[in-house]
């Protein structure tokens, strides 16, 4: 089952159950993967639609997008805001893959180093798209990219 039909069911079952919050986010992920094929519509990856790469990807920003936010609410006292944010989180992230510990995003950018033969601050775009290929919606690469700049550099 893929990503896209994950969602929708849990979309139709959150309505069956009447979980008005749930469904609200689960709304906003589908949002953004129709923006993200209406997007596609007309480029050459037009055939397949939106990836599962793409949707962990959209989802992945969605995650950052309410933790900042939510961050922004609470430095300004607005904390039922602030816990509106942190359930669609939960809620996004039951479809995301687990994410990796600090000591497995090591062993992984270690890993793309070596997969690449990676010697110099030149191959970090090589090193990060291997990282990107394996590890999207699992790793986040702003922390990534200066691991993988530490590494090399």
């Amino acid at each position: 089952m893929d990503m896209r039909d994950r969602v929708t069911a849990a979309l139709k079952d959150a309505m069956k159950s009447k979980e008005a919050d749930r469904l609200s986010t689960l709304r906003l992920i589908n949002a953004a993967i129709k923006d993200k094929d209406i997007a596609l519509r007309g480029s050459a990856d037009e055939a397949g639609g939106v990836s599962n790469a793409d949707v962990l990807a959209i989802m992945g920003r969605m995650v950052k997008q309410r933790q900042e936010s939510a961050r922004a609410y609470e430095e300004g006292g607005r904390l039922e805001l602030a816990e509106k944010e942190l359930s669609e989180i939960k809620v996004i992230e039951e479809f995301l893959p687990k994410q990796l510990t600090e000591e497995e995003a090591e062993k992984a950018v270690d890993d793309a180093i070596a997969e690449v033969g990676a010697t110099s601050i030149r191959d970090m775009g090589k090193v990060m798209g291997v990282l990107k290929g394996k590890y999207t919606g699992q790793m986040d690469f702003g922390k990534a990219g200066p691991m993988v700049k530490g590494r090399l550099g």
